[in-house]
């Protein structure tokens, strides 16, 4: 139950990012810089923050919604660098560091959820593990390099 509510207000938290921050970006004169500042913590917090929660609060329940072992030190160290992931990137933003600084930490997390996303995508087939939590990882990291695209690619232009 605790892993459907919090992958619930994960939906809420990235959907949320992306309402407000496309309306952030097109408010007046196209300003992806703005809206990558806006989007990208509350993403990263959002996904990692609450999958760190998760793993670290409600292991059982986590590991049992993916169809994984149960209590593994791996899962642990899993669930602290998702938190890491969340502090770092709410840490950048709000120092003020700059977009690179945020671009950072948002590409070392998006590297993180596709090698995941592979991940689970190989257990679904070679293990037969199709639980929903394990199957949806590979397309929800697809969703969300789409959705961060045209902002990013955006971003990269006027930093060159």
């Amino acid at each position: 139950m605790i892993s459907k509510i919090l992958d619930i207000l994960r939906i809420i938290g990235v959907s949320s990012a992306f309402f407000f921050g496309y309306m952030i970006g097109f408010s007046g004169e196209y300003n992806p810089q703005a809206q990558l500042h806006f989007m990208i913590p509350i993403i990263i917090a959002a996904v990692a923050g609450l999958s760190g929660i998760e793993g670290l609060f409600f292991a059982k329940q986590a590991a049992e919604a993916k169809g994984y072992e149960v209590g593994s030190n791996y899962q642990r160290q899993s669930a602290i660098a998702m938190l890491s992931y969340a502090v770092v990137a709410v840490f950048v933003s709000l120092s003020g560091w700059g977009i690179v600084a945020e671009l950072t930490i948002f590409f070392a997390f998006m590297f993180f959820l596709i090698f995941s996303g592979i991940n689970h995508a190989v257990d679904a087939v070679k293990n037969k593990n199709y639980k929903w939590q394990n199957i949806n990882r590979p397309f929800i990291t697809l969703l969300l390099i789409a959705g961060i695209l045209y902002p990013l690619i955006n971003v990269l232009k006027k930093l060159n």
